[in-house]
C-alpha cells in the first residue's frame, strides 16, 4: 500500500506537528509512525505484549536520535493496540498538553 504522503527521515522544522499521525507498517511488531507531512516522529513497538511509542529525532546532519525529537515527552506511552486515530489522538493531545496524556 502506498502511502498518502511522501515519508521522510530528517530533521522536523520547528512548529506545530502536521495531525493526523499516520502509521506504516514495518513488521508485525513495529510501525514507523509519521506526521501527515511525512516527517519520521517515531515508532510503535510491541514489546512484551504492549505497544510502545519510540520517539525519534534527528540531528542537523540527519542521524536519527533514538528518543529525541518533537514527540520525546511522549517516549513509552503504551497502547493496547496500532489504532492509528487513537496514537494521533494521545500523542498530539499529550504534546498540546490536552487529553492524550498517558492513562
Amino acid at each position: 500500500m502506498t502511502p498518502p504522503f511522501a515519508p521522510t527521515y530528517g530533521p522536523v522544522p520547528p512548529g506545530p506537528l502536521a495531525g493526523p499521525l499516520q502509521l506504516l507498517p514495518v513488521n508485525a511488531e513495529a510501525m514507523a509512525v509519521h506526521t501527515a507531512t511525512g516527517a519520521h516522529v517515531g515508532s510503535l513497538k510491541k514489546v512484551g505484549g504492549v505497544w510502545k511509542f519510540k520517539a525519534m529525532g534527528y540531528d542537523a546532519t540527519g542521524r536519527m536520535e533514538p528518543g529525541h525529537g518533537p514527540l520525546t515527552e511522549q517516549h513509552n506511552m503504551a497502547f493496547a493496540t496500532p489504532d492509528a486515530a487513537e496514537v494521533s489522538a494521545r500523542l498530539l493531545g499529550a504534546l498540546a498538553g490536552g487529553p492524550g496524556a498517558p492513562l
